[in-house]
């Protein structure tokens, strides 16, 4: 049992399958939301364009109808939801702005069901032939890296393939953020090797696991699951301690609903013994 109840926050992860309607996506978004929040959650993180299925596999005009304005219908949905359940949600959209121009965005709304900030995907995938498209409907992010400040602790917000870059979990962790949410859509290609699968999915914690020990922060990765068209959603979406230790996973064949204790004292205690933000000797944007 962790020592000091003031220091605990619990995350929830929404692991799911986004089907063809938007509609009953964000249905059964909401309903997982109330229920993570009943068990007693403070913070709950939906995948990355977890209302509508992973379109960007292909390239099609008519996918810019699924774009909406921040705030916005979506935004206005989970506010609600946030509010009536008391929690934090960190969800990712397909944001259109006033001015015509399309973003992947990470938007935060708090417990009383404001959006209190919101991050777009600075690492933007150009690879249609392996069906990760994403350059073709989203510009890269202008807001920088950002932490937001939530009843129980700060956060920051980055998505997907941004997981890959130290640069951007530095930054985030070096504004603030003492937990780290990654809305991920992230997969395998059909008629891949086998071992290059596994491989493939190794990497992928092993990357998220070293921001996790290198920023002395908890980090959190919610993907999605099943197969979309062409890609197979590897799921086992988890949560890693800022010594690196997975401390919760979902599995890798369907959806889950997981609700994980982060003992925030961790990170000052380790700070205190391997003060890696302290002594970098690169400095980043304050």
């Amino acid at each position: 049992m962790p020592r000091f109840q003031n220091s605990i926050v619990r995350v929830g992860l929404v692991q799911m399958k986004s089907g063809p309607s938007a509609e009953k996506n964000l249905q059964r978004a909401v309903a997982s939301i109330k229920k993570l929040a009943k068990r007693g959650a403070d913070i709950v993180c939906l995948p990355e364009l977890f209302l509508t299925p992973y379109f960007c596999q292909t390239f099609d005009r008519k996918n810019f109808k699924l774009a909406e304005t921040v705030p916005g219908p979506t935004t206005r949905a989970l506010g609600a939801a946030t509010k009536a359940a008391g929690v934090t949600v960190i969800a990712s959209v397909f944001e259109q702005t006033t001015q015509g121009r399309y973003f992947n965005t990470a938007v935060v709304l708090n417990e009383h069901g404001k959006l209190i900030g919101k991050y777009r995907k600075m690492h933007i995938p150009d690879d249609l032939k392996n069906y990760y498209g994403e350059a073709h409907y989203f510009e890269p992010g202008n807001l920088g890296f950002r932490s937001f400040k939530t009843r129980r602790c700060s956060v920051g917000t980055l998505i997907c393939w941004d997981q890959w870059f130290p640069e951007g979990a530095r930054a985030t962790a070096a504004k603030g953020a003492q937990i780290l949410f990654y809305p991920t859509a992230i997969g395998w290609q059909p008629k891949e090797r086998l071992s290059i699968k596994e491989a493939e999915h190794e990497a992928w914690q092993v990357m998220q696991r070293a921001h996790a020990i290198a920023n002395n922060i908890f980090v959190v990765a919610v993907n999605r699951v099943g197969l979309d068209n062409k890609l197979t959603f590897w799921g086992t979406s988890f949560v890693s301690d800022p010594y690196g230790r997975v401390i919760a996973k979902a599995p890798s064949n369907r959806e889950a609903e997981l609700l994980v204790v982060c003992d925030l004292s961790l990170i000052p205690s380790m700070r205190h013994d391997w003060p890696f933000l302290e002594a970098r000797r690169i400095k980043v944007e304050k």
